[in-house]
């Protein structure tokens, strides 16, 4: 199975970049996020022409998700469990395949709202990893992929790229990230790579593309039965240096 992540940061303009990656790459599943649309205005039939069914989780002009799949799946959720049911940000989809759920998030960044944004962000985490726990207690076979807006220690990201008070790498951040971590999801990049620059994400600005200053943000992380079986996990540079590219790169994790 091969399972892939990508923000693309407005899927109405990058489309055709999608298009072309799915015919290189040909993922079994995709989650996309920032596709920045309704489930309307989502240009589904691009995709089902390459035999892509899409699930889309969408919001006006923010936002978005969605999970492109061409092996049989099920829609579980399409938010979170234990987020307020009048939580319009769509950041979560949920599905089943061959026994295996899949989930596509993209966590909060955390930096904008002052205080109230970043409790939302760690408001957010706790009740991925209280899914994350019940899953794995039902001893489901779990992969979470996404935006996490997380730089998980120093090592992800280029020195001086953020500041210290930066919610991607606040130390409350990253401890909620490491209790993702210690209810027995394995960091499938890091599984394989413990060490050296893995970026998924370049800024535009400052010109950190071609000076290479970037941040690991971007992560899929696997129940044990999975891990297990983990043969791969990349992200693909290639895409950064596409004309008119999203700002993050696909993840790509092959399991055996």
């Amino acid at each position: 199975m091969k399972l892939a992540t990508w923000n693309v940061n407005s899927i109405r303009q990058r489309e055709n970049h999608v298009v072309r990656w799915l015919e290189r790459v040909q993922p079994d599943i995709l989650f996309l996020q920032e596709i920045k649309c309704e489930a309307p205005q989502f240009p589904a039939s691009r995709f089902e022409a390459l035999g892509y069914k899409a699930d889309v989780v969408g919001q006006k002009a923010y936002n978005g998700v969605a999970a492109l799949s061409r092996v049989p799946v099920e829609v579980v959720h399409t938010a979170l469990p234990g987020v307020p049911a009048d939580d319009a940000q769509a950041r979560y989809i949920e599905i089943r395949t061959g026994g295996t759920t899949c989930i596509g998030i993209y966590l909060p960044n955390g930096n904008s709202g002052a205080d109230a944004g970043y409790a939302y962000k760690l408001a957010w985490m706790e009740a991925l990893r209280q899914r994350a726990a019940t899953l794995l207690d039902a001893d489901e076979p779990l992969a979470i992929l996404g935006d996490f807006n997380v730089c998980p220690t120093d090592e992800d990201l280029s020195p001086g790229a953020l500041p210290p008070t930066d919610a991607l790498v606040c130390p409350a951040t990253r401890a909620a990230y490491r209790a993702l971590l210690w209810i027995g999801l394995t960091d499938a990049l890091r599984a394989l790579h413990p060490r050296g620059k893995l970026w998924t994400f370049w800024d535009y600005q400052a010109a950190a593309w071609p000076r290479d200053i970037g941040l690991r943000i971007d992560h899929a992380l696997l129940s044990p039965t999975l891990a297990e079986r983990l043969t791969s996990a990349l992200p693909d540079r290639k895409e950064r240096g596409e004309e008119q590219p999203s700002d993050h790169v696909p993840v790509v994790v092959e399991i055996d």
